[in-house]
């Protein structure tokens, strides 16, 4: 039985680089050869016909633009309201947070708005800095071992196991309840929005669509394999062992959100999809 070693890796997006695939050259060269063997084909037609001079005084009316296909539309969802409630100010913030989560120690209670609007948006991009997270960082070390056929490194099924409390904490969250101090909070959540940049977008339609981003996420059916990073560049990297990346492209090119899910294990991943989708039934309820 492979013997599991341990990095220095929280979780953290940065530490699981994804490179974009390089582009082929196979397309220009086709699609050169296909405008190459076309004009052929109307040399050898033209060449052909008779070419009658009356005819050639023929003209031919031109062909209607071709109509632009419609851009997908985005649902829109309303924001949302607190029913009979004031909506929450910065200052109550940390204590309402405090209140609902009660002393798990998982959550920044500091900040928070900020640091949910950032980490929301954030998600569904390549990257998303632990440093903004509304949430403390996974404790432990990152865990690997020798594949079954000994064709690289994957991640060990007890890595998992660190995720573990957090999963739990999570999904015990009433949904309903969560979504109601969401509501409460909502005006400062847009407000943050707007200060990173989106002053003219809902909040609440980039919650939902990340959601969505999330549960689209692969749940992989055996081991993950994953190799070090290569750090390239003049000064060599002091710690190299704690970054890896996925070694299939496909999951490479995930974004943070789903890449964090991957790596907690199948059975963490299917239990918090479970609750992403309790909560996206009430974020989406009218009040």
């Amino acid at each position: 039985m492979a013997t599991p070693h341990t990095a220095d890796l929280r979780l953290d997006p940065d530490d699981m680089r994804f490179g974009a695939p390089r582009p082929g050259r196979l397309g220009p060269i086709f699609l050169g050869a296909l405008a190459g063997l076309a004009a052929l084909a109307g040399y050898v037609w033209w060449s052909q016909q008779p070419h009658d001079p009356a005819s050639a005084r023929v003209t031919v009316a031109p062909a209607p633009p071709a109509e632009k296909p419609a851009a997908a539309v985005e649902p829109q969802y309303p924001d949302p309201v607190a029913p009979n409630l004031a909506p929450l100010t910065a200052r109550d913030v940390a204590a309402a947070v405090s209140e609902f989560v009660g002393r798990s120690g998982f959550v920044q209670t500091e900040e928070f708005a900020h640091r949910f609007a950032a980490t929301v948006d954030n998600l569904a991009r390549a990257h998303a800095a632990p440093m903004k997270w509304p949430v403390t960082t996974t404790p432990g070390r990152f865990t690997v071992q020798a594949a079954a056929d000994g064709e690289g490194q994957v991640i060990a099924p007890a890595n998992a196991q660190r995720y573990a409390p957090f999963v739990a904490f999570a999904t015990s969250l009433d949904s309903a309840a969560a979504a109601g101090l969401y509501a409460r909070m909502y005006p400062l959540l847009q407000q943050s929005y707007r200060e990173l940049g989106y002053p003219g977008r809902s909040f609440h339609n980039r919650l939902i669509a990340v959601i969505d981003n999330l549960l689209a996420a692969p749940e992989p059916s055996g081991p993950v394999h994953v190799r070090l990073t290569e750090v390239k560049g003049p000064v060599a990297s002091t710690r190299p062992w704690v970054r890896y990346e996925f070694e299939d492209e496909r999951l490479e090119q995930l974004a943070a959100g789903q890449k964090m899910l991957v790596r907690m294990g199948p059975e963490n991943e299917r239990r918090l999809k479970t609750k992403l989708r309790e909560i996206r039934t009430e974020l989406v309820k009218p009040r």
